[in-house]
Parts: structure tokens; sequence; C-alpha cells
């Protein structure tokens, strides 16, 4: 016997807590009031129903991590039994690169400013071998 009943709709603070978005559920519905959880592209409260099909965006870090529900959770699971929840579509973030640069007219940099430049572009201190 097949089991045809429609996943029911749950919260989305549940949900993000199941599938091991957030730590705690009281994380979830933190970033709920914030405004740092979007469903379909709406702000919503930690209370708002998420069914299958559904697109969460989720901000952390300066960042929107786009999720497609395929399966309603409501209790916490295993990692690789939540991963078949949603659908990961964010895209690959380009790698910051960082350039060292000194305020023009600074003039020479001192010897522990010329030390900080070194270990910042990753070279050794000691390349002539001086100890």
């Amino acid at each position: 016997m097949t089991d045809a009943t429609p996943p029911k709709p749950v919260r989305i603070d549940s949900w993000l807590w199941a599938i091991r978005a957030y730590k705690t559920r009281s994380a979830a519905t933190t970033a709920c009031r914030a405004g740092h959880i979007r469903v379909n592209g709406d702000k919503v409260k930690a209370a708002q129903l998420v069914k299958p099909g559904d697109e969460v965006r989720v901000r952390n870090s300066g960042f929107d991590r786009i999720l497609f529900v395929k399966k309603t959770l409501v209790k916490r699971v295993g990692a690789a039994v939540a991963s078949e929840a949603y659908d990961d579509r964010t895209p690959v973030r380009e790698p910051v690169v960082l350039v060292a640069q000194r305020d023009r007219g600074a003039g020479r940099p001192t010897k522990r400013e010329r030390r900080d430049i070194d270990k910042f572009r990753g070279r050794d201190a000691n390349i002539d071998g001086d100890a």
C-alpha cells in the first residue's frame, strides 16, 4: 500500500532547524525576526509554512544561500537525510583577493610594516638566511 497523501506544510523555523541550517530552532526564529529568511521572495515570520517546491533564501554572513524545499521535516535528522530534504542552488562564491596598499605619500615602510607586508604576501622573513 503506497502513501499518496500530500506532505504537510511545516513552520519555516522548524524546517530550517531540521535540515541543520541553524543549530537551534530559536536561532532560526531569530533569523526570521531579523528578516534574514525569505520564502519565494517575501520576508517571513517564523510561523510561515513551507511546502515542497518553495524557494527559501537564507542570509548568512552577507551571502544568500538558496534552498529549494524537496521534503518537509519536523524533527531534526542526520546530515545525510537532511541533505535529501532540500536542493541547494547557491551559486559558487568567488574567492576574495586582498591587496596590500599603502597610503600615498606615507614614505618608506618601517621595519615592522615591511615585515607585516612580507607576512601578508606569504614571503618568508628570513630569505637571506639572516637570523
